[in-house]
């Protein structure tokens, strides 16, 4: 994918601040520290597009960044942060949830998992909201570089049998590992998906 304009629209935490001029969305969801503004760097060859932080649970709003005026990328804010206070962890699930619950353009939610540890409780129970929603998704997994070829085999292995999905691609913002076969599967999404929606809103209106 030739990344020819990347730019940040707005951060939003009300569905009336969204974007409303019907580019699909693809959403990015994880934990606090794992690497999600690295991530949307990397796939839109910025160094700086997303905000990266030392500080986990930085991102409070929803922001989105739109691509080559064609789609946008969406950073949802994370979760699992335990510092976080109980009522800004309710604050935050409901921004999340209400965004993946009603946003009609919404195509595809990239699900964060490190690729150095096991699902966590709150990132299964993400993708347990996700099924129920019926929102489809992929799970990428962050900072594969800091495995060896054989560590981050077995780590997949083990993720993919933890979430019960094969939809697993290691990734590495470092190094691109990855990053062909992430924009393969978003764009296939997308013509598939997106396509579909726009074709059965036109039937409907015959």
């Amino acid at each position: 994918m030739k990344i020819e304009e990347a730019s940040f629209v707005i951060s939003a935490v009300d569905s009336r601040d969204y974007p409303k001029d019907g580019f699909p969305d693809v959403a990015f969801i994880g934990r606090s520290n794992v690497g999600k503004s690295s991530l949307i760097n990397s796939l839109t060859s910025s160094k700086s597009l997303a905000r990266t932080s030392n500080t986990p649970g930085r991102t409070q709003q929803i922001n989105f960044f739109k691509i080559n005026r064609k789609l946008y990328f969406v950073d949802l804010p994370g979760y699992g942060y335990a510092k976080v206070s109980q009522k800004q962890r309710e604050m935050l699930r409901k921004i999340i949830s209400n965004y993946l619950s009603y946003r009609e353009t919404f195509v595809l939610t990239i699900l964060l998992i490190d690729s150095r540890h096991l699902p966590t409780e709150s990132d299964l129970q993400a993708k347990s909201w996700l099924e129920e929603q019926s929102r489809p998704f992929l799970v990428v997994l962050t900072k594969s570089d800091k495995l060896s070829s054989n560590e981050l085999r077995n780590q997949v292995t083990k993720i993919r049998t933890a979430l019960g999905t094969d939809q697993v691609i290691p990734y590495s913002a470092v190094t691109g590992f990855g990053k062909d076969q992430l924009w393969k599967s978003i764009l296939e999404w997308i013509n598939t998906h997106h396509d579909s929606k726009e074709k059965s809103k036109m039937t409907s209106s015959i």
